[in-house]
């Protein structure tokens, strides 16, 4: 053969074999993250070629899809009540990713999740029926949160303490899922909502962590039962009052000047939430074993799953004295979220036990075969001894009967909790965040549950904003609601 023909041979075949590599290359490697891009519509006409699975509320789907008119994309999501369950469901839209349960649940729910798949799927690429998705909600709680929080910025969380399921998640103010899912309309409603400045998108029951103020002086009085700084909520403390924060001239003053709150014992500490007991308290036990305990409960956790991730509640490092005070009646840069109070209340109602919370019970298939069951997989630990949890019931009872959080009294119900007033902007000049959590325990048929509600704003004057007057009421209406 001539040695130019052989040569442009080997050439032209060295380019079939490049072209047939880089074939390969799109086709197996690069091939899925074309398929995946955001990008292409495909994804999307595929998604929404059919209707969605659903997720189900007490048994009755709280989501549907409905047929489109001149689109490529056939149906879209529906949801029923949506502004309610906002905060639970967060939105399947045709131009935006998904949020909340939509998001985490996608693949479930618009049948390209593997678990879904028959043989026959597999072999054909077929995609599967939709599977659902079974919440912990209960409808009740959840609207009586809703309607208690009203016009107020606030959120609220409520938990089963024995089985850890999440009876309640409500942030307001609160939006309508539906006016995001139709990618015609979708643009408008997105502006509008993210011009809106009380920002009705945030979850503000597991994704806005705030000064807890004096709800986190259980967590102070937890770990000085815990480490033996005393032996009980009796004890006498030593507490001057007034107390000077540790290497200054400024005094920690109480809400109350007339309250008993020299030297007074964890019980009547908590009953009249004297700030000199707590501060001390914090300073007497170190942060590090504040820390500790505040970890136990949850607090400094970047993974907590529920199964949406919730914004991790902080206990500060690194502080000086002074400032390890203010941690210890909730201020600094101390922050939480409602379901992290929840989660206090919850672990110290079950005996010390905190069990996983979780709003979501259960993934099936279409045909209602469970893929899998969170509730039978809820782990637990033991944050307190059962003594310590004892110790604390006690006191928090007495606040609700004597103290600052009468308002959460039910007849029928033990109900022990604790209130928080927390102070922020430069100087405290803005209006404070209003705390409750607690727990209620029926007094005849003994089912439990534990709230905590945060009012960021409200009508109320700077000087009506409190724990008691603002977020109580809301905690009693979700307790009567889960233990009627």
């Amino acid at each position: 053969m001539n040695k130019t023909i052989r040569r442009a041979s080997v050439f032209a075949l060295l380019l079939v074999l490049a072209l047939l590599v880089r074939a390969t290359w799109v086709q197996y490697y690069d091939g899925k993250a074309l398929a995946d891009d955001n990008d292409n519509r495909r994804n999307a006409i595929a998604t929404y070629s059919r209707p969605l699975g659903n997720i189900i509320v007490a048994g009755n789907a709280i989501t549907g899809s409905a047929r489109t008119k001149g689109s490529d994309l056939a149906y879209k999501r529906t949801y029923t009540q949506g502004e309610l369950y906002a905060a639970v469901t967060g939105y399947a839209s045709q131009a935006y990713a998904p949020t909340q349960l939509e998001g985490i649940y996608q693949d479930l729910l618009n049948g390209t999740d593997n678990r879904l798949k028959n043989v026959l799927d597999t072999v054909t690429g077929r995609r599967a029926d939709p599977g659902n998705v079974l919440t912990t909600i209960d409808p009740a709680v959840q609207k009586a949160g809703y309607q208690a929080l009203g016009g107020k910025k606030g959120g609220a969380v409520a938990i089963d303490p024995k089985t850890g399921k999440i009876l309640a998640v409500v942030s307001t103010p609160s939006f309508d899922p539906s006016s995001l899912t139709d990618a015609n309309t979708a643009g408008t409603a997105w502006k509008q909502l993210n011009a809106d400045g009380d920002k009705p998108l945030t979850n503000r029951a597991l994704r806005q962590p705030l000064p807890p103020g004096s709800t986190f002086k259980l967590v102070v009085a937890a770990a000085a039962l815990e480490s033996g700084l005393y032996r009980d909520v009796d004890q006498r403390t030593d507490s001057p009052d007034p107390y000077t924060l540790p290497g200054t001239t400024r005094p920690l003053s109480n809400e109350n000047p007339s309250a008993p709150c020299q030297n007074a014992s964890i019980r009547v500490a908590l009953q009249y939430s004297c700030n000199n007991v707590f501060g001390k308290m914090a300073v007497d036990l170190g942060q590090d074993k504040v820390r500790a305990m505040a970890e136990k409960f949850g607090f400094d956790d970047d993974a907590l799953d529920v199964p949406v991730r919730a914004y991790p509640s902080v206990y500060p490092s690194g502080m000086d004295k002074a400032q390890t005070a203010l941690s210890g009646i909730g201020q600094f840069d101390v922050t939480a979220t409602p379901l992290q109070m929840a989660m206090v209340s919850a672990a110290i109602a079950n005996g010390g036990k905190l069990v996983s919370p979780h709003m979501v019970s259960r993934v099936t298939d279409s045909g209602g075969a469970v893929l899998q069951d969170y509730d039978s997989d809820a782990g637990s630990k033991q944050v307190v001894s059962s003594a310590t949890a004892g110790q604390l019931r006690s006191a928090m009872e007495t606040v609700v009967r004597d103290g600052t959080g009468t308002n959460a009294l039910i007849d029928g119900v033990t109900v022990g909790g604790k209130t928080g007033t927390a102070q922020h902007g430069e100087n405290n000049s803005k209006t404070p965040y209003a705390w409750f959590t607690a727990y209620g325990k029926s007094d005849s048929g003994g089912k439990e549950v534990a709230v905590a509600v945060m009012v960021e704003q409200s009508d109320a004057a700077r000087s009506e904003v409190s724990g008691n007057g603002l977020a109580a009421p809301v905690a009693r209406a979700m307790m009567r609601a889960a233990l009627k």
